[in-house]
């Protein structure tokens, strides 16, 4: 009985996620716009969710991996090669080089890999600036188009959104087998504590290496699906910034749980559209965002001192950290009108 009512359960809840997913096919053309650019996000931050929220492994080189996606389909398109093969080419690539850029997670940690993913980021941008006869450089590359199965062709916005949909399902429900098989529990293991992974029988190398390559293939997916959206792209679609936004998404919609990258994607790609009519609410909503990671960065700080100077137990290690923090901002904010220097605390922290 209980697992009749489960299953019924669960197939509301899809029913449900079909019939909202299927909603913005009634918008008018740019808010069906705004919907399928959070498709795209929504890929982007399940792959950085499966490396960083589950994993453990921080990564600021999405952005970069996206551009291997998505320029895999704009230089193969006009080629004559179907969009789902340079769909998979794109992904296949990002894998690939997620699997290199996995090996310095084997040798350093936290701000350190951060620190070697942003340098992978920078210099994938600047290899897509500078090779022009391939990318197009700073002109980018325009017509790109979308694609097509015979007669039957996904060129209107509302063809192209179920399209994405269809793809986005793909990578939803393939995440979540990852997440509650084997390689999750590995995964969930090894960002709670790697010598107890290891000592369980957990390799570090490979499933460390399989986290970002994973995340990687997503990243590209969501790159190749980006590019006939917008019909037109260059290296300014790549920055580190794409890269920080990937991650704030994650960060707010919560690391390491299944539902994160949705609220995430939403909130970052429906609000700003939601309070564009008010700029100063807008501004207002951003800068709390960005205060919830400097909150985070700073927290960590407070983690550093303690383990150092204390040894606390490190299951209150956290509490007593954003304790402290919240403390202090309290004293500088309300107390002595103080602006805390955030700014030069996460550069401590970086």
């Amino acid at each position: 009985m209980t697992a009749e009512r489960s299953s019924r359960r669960r197939l509301l809840t899809i029913g449900l996620l079909v019939l909202l997913a299927l909603v913005p096919l009634a918008f008018e053309q740019y808010k069906l716009y705004v919907a399928s650019l959070a498709l795209v996000y929504l890929v982007m931050a399940i792959g950085l969710n499966l490396t960083l929220g589950y994993a453990g492994q921080i990564s600021l080189a999405h952005g970069a991996f996206m551009a291997f996606g998505a320029y895999a389909v704009a230089i193969l398109g006009p080629c004559g090669v179907p969009f789902e093969l340079g769909l998979v080419i794109g992904a296949g690539l990002a894998f690939a080089l997620g699997l290199l850029l996995g090996f310095p997670a084997l040798q350093v940690k936290h701000h350190f890999l951060a620190m070697v993913t942003l340098g992978f980021n920078i210099m994938v941008f600047l290899v897509i600036r500078n090779w022009e006869s391939l990318t197009g450089g700073s002109f980018g590359i325009s017509g790109i188009a979308r694609p097509v199965w015979g007669t039957l062709t996904f060129r209107s916005d509302r063809a192209y959104y179920v399209y994405m949909l269809a793809w986005a399902a793909v990578v939803v429900f393939s995440a979540y087998w990852i997440l509650h098989s084997r390689w999750g529990r590995a995964f969930r293991a090894i960002r709670e504590n790697e010598m107890r992974a290891e000592a369980l029988g957990v390799s570090l190398r490979n499933y460390k290496l399989m986290a970002f390559a994973i995340g990687a293939a997503y990243a590209g997916i969501g790159g190749a699906l980006f590019a006939p959206l917008l019909g037109y792209i260059d290296a300014g679609a790549f920055t580190l910034d794409r890269s920080i936004q990937f991650l704030m998404m994650v960060v707010m919609g919560g690391l390491g749980r299944f539902e994160g990258p949705f609220i995430g994607a939403i909130l970052v790609t429906v609000l700003p559209e939601v309070l564009r009519a008010s700029e100063g609410l807008y501004l207002v909503f951003y800068a709390i965002a960005v205060g919830r990671l400097g909150f985070f960065i700073t927290a960590v700080i407070f983690l550093s001192v303690l383990m150092l100077a204390f040894g606390v137990r490190r299951t209150r290690i956290v509490p007593l950290a954003l304790a402290v923090t919240m403390v202090i901002h309290y004293a500088f904010y309300s107390l002595l009108r103080v602006p805390l220097p955030w700014g030069v605390l996460e550069g401590i922290a970086w």
